[in-house]
């Protein structure tokens, strides 16, 4: 494929730091499983030389990629074998610390950080515009547009409901409204509890919380994250007992997640309502009004904000 060569000298990423347009055949490493599949996505798989390990769709076009490790313990030295010219990178998803370390010997470290949904098209700019794809991310961006307002009306006849999504367990831990998947979860008229913001850094955006909060009497609905804390469906009467309320699971098939993906960057627009009701799966069963506890799928939501100081979640579990 040919390289469209720009009108725009340079693009900025979410760091403030300027990168010019590539001209030439690029040497891409990404550290964020939907990042690489955005790289491969904007028709840049052969330009891709390295990935995490949790970085595995799309399958055919990562068979041949190397590893660099995890997006929190990056292999530098793998990683400087492999001579990138350019480092994908996010804030809420790698640790500083290491980018810092990367841009030592990286040409090019690109930062992103995508904080609602429609953030997304900023990305699709960013990569497009460096990479000299931009035809490609002007088709993902409509593409987007068009999904964000699918899932818009189809929260516009669901019941506005307060959540309580569950990223980590031992601590219990939830999320603050002002994160990606609060914002996400918005889209459709879901509001989260605690009704609180963690701010741009700290452990705020994420906290801890007691089963015995008051606040828990106003949760409508309890959603289950496959990551950071790997939940499966042995813990949904666990949670159903400390929630003291009925609760049933609804498993999304990846084939039905695939058709409501709509987004990459820090997250997929996957929200687990769109994912039932898009994709056709009665969360209640027909057994009447519950307060259902849903396993979620939103495998590429990343809720950890590293990329700081601080450390958001337990132990820098990788996502």
């Amino acid at each position: 494929m040919m390289t469209i060569k720009p009108e725009q000298e340079s693009w900025a990423d979410a760091a403030g730091q300027a990168h010019p347009a590539h001209e030439e055949t690029a040497r891409i490493v990404s550290l964020v499983p939907s990042l690489t599949e955005l790289v491969c996505d904007l028709g840049l798989a052969d330009q891709l030389v390295g990935r995490t390990g949790f970085c595995i769709h799309p399958k055919g076009a990562l068979r041949r990629v190397p590893k660099v490790g995890g997006t929190k313990d990056v292999n530098l030295e793998r990683l400087r074998e492999l001579a990138p010219t350019h480092v994908i990178v996010n804030i809420d998803e790698n640790r500083r610390e290491c980018a810092e370390e990367i841009a030592r010997f990286v040409p090019h470290v690109i930062v992103t950080h995508p904080c609602t949904p429609e953030d997304n098209l900023d990305v699709y700019r960013l990569l497009g515009g460096i990479f000299g794809r931009q035809a490609e991310a002007a088709a993902l961006a409509s593409e987007l547009r068009a999904a964000l307002d699918e899932a818009r009306r189809a929260g516009a006849s669901l019941p506005r409901e307060k959540v309580l999504y569950l990223i980590w367990r031992e601590p219990w831990m939830t999320v603050a409204r002002d994160t990606y998947i609060a914002a996400t979860l918005a889209e459709v008229g879901w509001s989260t509890l605690p009704a609180v913001e963690g701010g741009e850094t700290g452990a705020a955006r994420y906290p801890a919380f007691d089963w015995n909060a008051p606040w828990l009497a106003g949760v409508e609905r309890v959603l289950l994250s496959t990551e950071p804390y790997r939940f499966r469906a042995a813990h949904l009467a666990e949670v159903a007992r400390l929630a003291a309320r009925p609760a049933q699971a609804a498993a999304v098939e990846p084939a039905r997640v695939e058709a409501v993906r709509v987004g990459h960057g820090e997250a997929l627009l996957l929200v687990t309502v769109l994912a039932i009701f898009l994709g056709g799966i009665d969360p209640f069963g027909g057994h009447g009004k519950v307060v259902p506890v849903v396993l979620s799928v939103l495998a590429t939501v990343k809720p950890q904000a590293s990329w700081r100081s601080d450390r958001s979640t337990p132990a820098g579990r990788h996502i």
